[in-house]
């Protein structure tokens, strides 16, 4: 069963603020809801579906479920890091297409700046951690380290990914950091795990978002321009019994089925949203995706090809995760938002991709250089 069609975004919320030392990860949750369905026209009445990842607190969905006072029809809480909530849409959408709910309200919140983190350890965390191979950082190096070796990728190729993101980020108001920063910048900010530079790590945020996702017959009816779910795909990247391949992500198993149920290609897609954690995942996925050849992603970036609104690939026009916001260390759900204002003509003016059509969601979660989950979305215009 294809999902293409059958389901819309209807809502769409992202909370204004990046420091929240005074509110619950509960109460995050709680508003980052209201937002989205008050964007969607709708009530709190009118939910019948809910998505949440490990981020969501207490015994998870259910709590989420509790704290509002959801009347359920149906729950997902599949937890892929920060790429669960591409995978809730997938799931939203299907689940809406075989009868099981109508309207499913997609959340994510937390306080990576304020504390509350947590989650239990992997099975694979005892012998790993003793390389230094557990912080998200140092996997993420470790692959930088390979692709430059395997294709020559350089530093300043990977701080074109941060300028671009920095370039956007001046025209959000509520971006973490909104200096624009140059390749020397970048290059010239503290080594933090060498390849990487400190310009090339994501922020450390609270706040969060959600989206609001509905069958057709719901959107028909709707005030707000509606945005349609064509195409999605997932899967995992495993470390295949330490014989892993680090210079490429899950989007290359992701991308192809998402693609095929929209019915486009890379060269259709007008806007993209690829996740920012580090510069390098964002050059891995552009391969991965089909954007250029693998291993051309240092070069596809070169001269202002991320740059909005008439780079190659106008990307992140939110500033992403690298300059705007990366809630509870997971920003799939930013990256969902930003698609849906490009798409509804919503994004700042400066970076709104004229005549924007098609767009593409990419997120990843878990580790670069070990073991990963990643979804594609492919989204249009509601009459697409």
């Amino acid at each position: 069963m294809s999902i293409r069609g059958k389901a819309y975004i209807v809502g769409a919320f992202e909370h204004p603020k990046r420091k929240l030392p005074d509110i619950s990860v509960a109460q995050l949750h709680g508003e980052v809801a209201l937002g989205a369905i008050q964007d969607a026209g709708l009530s709190l009445s009118d939910v019948d579906g809910l998505f949440t990842g490990r981020d969501a607190p207490g015994v998870g969905g259910l709590s989420v479920a509790d704290y509002l006072g959801l009347r359920l029809t149906y729950m997902d809480s599949t937890e892929c890091g920060g790429a669960s909530p591409l995978y809730h849409v997938g799931h939203a959408a299907a689940a809406i297409a075989m009868g099981k709910c109508n309207v499913a309200l997609i959340t994510l919140a937390g306080k990576a700046r304020g504390g509350g983190g947590g989650g239990v350890a992997p099975p694979e965390d005892p012998f790993e951690t003793i390389f230094g191979a557990r912080p998200p950082l140092a996997s993420y190096a470790l692959a930088a380290t390979r692709h430059m070796y395997e294709y020559g990728t350089t530093s300043a190729q990977l701080a074109e990914v941060k300028v671009a993101a920095s370039l956007h980020a001046q025209h959000n108001p509520n971006a973490y950091l909104q200096k624009p920063m140059t390749v020397d910048d970048v290059l010239n900010s503290p080594m933090v795990a060498d390849p990487l530079h400190r310009g090339d790590c994501c922020v450390v945020t609270d706040g969060g978002g959600a989206i609001v996702v509905v069958s057709p017959e719901i959107a028909r009816d709707l005030p707000r321009w509606s945005v349609k779910v064509l195409g999605h795909g997932e899967a995992p990247k495993t470390s295949d019994g330490g014989k892993v391949d680090v210079t490429f992500t899950g989007a290359a198993y992701a991308a192809p089925p998402a693609f095929a149920e929209a019915g486009v290609t890379p060269a259709d897609i007008n806007y993209a949203s690829i996740y920012d954690s580090f510069t390098i995942a964002v050059i891995e996925q552009l391969e991965g995706l089909g954007f250029c050849e693998r291993g051309q992603g240092g070069r596809f970036v070169e001269n202002g090809g991320l740059v909005a609104p008439f780079g190659a690939l106008p990307f992140n026009t939110d500033g992403g995760g690298l300059c705007n916001n990366h809630p509870s260390n997971r920003g799939g759900i930013t990256k969902i938002i930003e698609a849906v204002r490009q798409l509804r003509g919503e994004a700042a003016p400066a970076v709104q991709v004229r005549d924007c059509e098609l767009a593409l969601v990419s997120g990843i979660g878990g580790d670069l250089a070990a073991r990963m989950r990643s979804a594609v979305l492919v989204l249009g215009q509601e009459d697409a």
